[in-house]
Parts: structure tokens; sequence; C-alpha cells
């Protein structure tokens, strides 16, 4: 294992904690690495596959039954199929140093959305809303994987608790993963065909960084710190993603 796949597999065990104690990030941490130890397309299928393993070890392995918004996740998942197409066409045109310039404008775009959106949550969404966070998603996973952005403004931007964004979250992720999977195989895209020795090596990562962010998920749900955490997050990836495109 060379020395570039060596740091992306760090960065995805620090995603996949970060995944764990909030519901999202993991690509936001993981691709920035990935992308060019791997390059663009296999990346993408990596990151699809880890991804799946960490919704699945939150929805169905913390021995509680989840709490996901289903109207929600179906409308997102529904609108996701157009975005997903249309990101696979970026995923074949641009240069993976464009790409991360790609996820970090879409970081920051949420990051100045959340700010405006700070006190003042409605319980009640506007109905375009979801498809409009399904379509921005679709389109982010097959290009660069970092689909949660759209889907934590939708979600704490009508005041959904901690625990139902979380289940949320990576109820869409889930299925976002399957109708990219099937973009990909749709539009012949056999370059993202992940590498099983890599999946190999990196999954048990995923495994021990799910166990290490459960404990850190109780702490800030019950200490209020989670909406401050999910800002600080975007506000680390818009620098983590500045200094990668710099360096």
């Amino acid at each position: 294992m060379g020395a570039p796949l060596i740091a992306a597999a760090v960065a995805v065990a620090a995603g996949a904690v970060l995944q764990s104690a909030t519901g999202f990030g993991f690509a936001l941490v993981a691709a920035p690495l990935l992308f060019p130890a791997l390059g663009p397309q296999e990346a993408i299928g990596t990151l699809l596959v880890l991804a799946c393993v960490g919704s699945l070890l939150i929805l169905a392995a913390e021995r509680r039954r989840p709490r996901p918004l289903g109207r929600d996740a179906t409308a997102i998942i529904a609108a996701s199929l157009p975005g997903a197409v249309g990101g696979i066409v970026v995923l074949k045109s641009l240069s993976p140093a464009t790409l991360q310039y790609a996820v970090t404008v879409s970081v920051a775009v949420a990051l100045l959305v959340r700010w405006k959106l700070t006190g003042a949550p409605t319980h009640r969404s506007q109905w375009w809303s979801a498809p409009a966070a399904g379509v921005a998603a679709g389109a982010l996973t097959t290009s660069t994987n970092a689909s949660g952005p759209p889907l934590l403004l939708h979600l704490t931007g009508r005041g959904t608790e901690p625990a139902r964004v979380r289940d949320t979250i990576n109820v869409c992720y889930l299925g976002l993963s399957a109708v990219s999977a099937a973009a990909l195989w749709l539009t012949h895209t056999s370059g993202a065909l992940p590498d099983p020795a890599v999946l190999a090596a990196l999954i048990p990562l995923v495994v021990l960084g799910n166990l290490a962010g459960r404990p850190l998920f109780t702490r800030l749900a019950r200490g209020g710190a989670y909406e401050p955490v999910l800002t600080a997050t975007l506000a680390l990836a818009v620098l983590t993603g500045l200094a990668t495109t710099i360096l």
C-alpha cells in the first residue's frame, strides 16, 4: 500500500468517525485523498460502497429502532436520478482538481445558507425543498460523493431533531447509492468498479470509525452541541478543500 493510499485510509477512518458522530461528512473527509489515490471514477465507486457500510452500521447495528423521516427520504431519493446522471457527465468531464473545487464551492454555499438559517428553523418546509435536495444530492453523489450538505440543509432547516437528521440522511445515503450505482451502470462507467483488495483494506476502518463515533453522537445530541458541530464541520471542510486545491 503506497503513501497516497495510506493517507486515504486514515481519511476514511476519520470520515467514518464523523459520519457516525453527526450522520454525514464521510465523503467530505475521505474524498479529497481517495480521488488522487485511486482516480476519480474508481474513487466514486469505492466511496459509494464505504458510505453504505457506514450507513448500514448506523441504521442496523446500534440496537435501536431507526426513526427516519420516510416521506422526506422518499422524495429525495426519487428526485435524485436526473441529478445522478448529470453528476456522471461532470465526473467524466472534469479533472480531480476541478472536482475538488466543485466540492469546496458546494460546501461553502451550504455553510452560508446554514448561517442564514441559524436561529430560525421551521417545522414546515416548502414543497420543493426535498426534491431540490434530491437533485443536488444525486448530482453530488456521482460526481464527488459529497451529498451530505443539501440533505443537511433540508433537514436542519425545518428543525428536525438530531437523531432523526442522522437516521434520515443515512437512509438517503443508501437510496442515493442504489440510484447512483444504477446510473453508473446505465452510462457504462466501468471505471467506477471498486477494487476488492482496496475495499477489504478500508471496510474494517469504516467499522472501527463507526464504533468510535457512536458515543460522540450521544454526547453531542444530549449536550445541545449537535448543530454547532454541523456548522463547524462544514467550515472545516471548506478550509480543507481550499488547502487541498492550493497544495
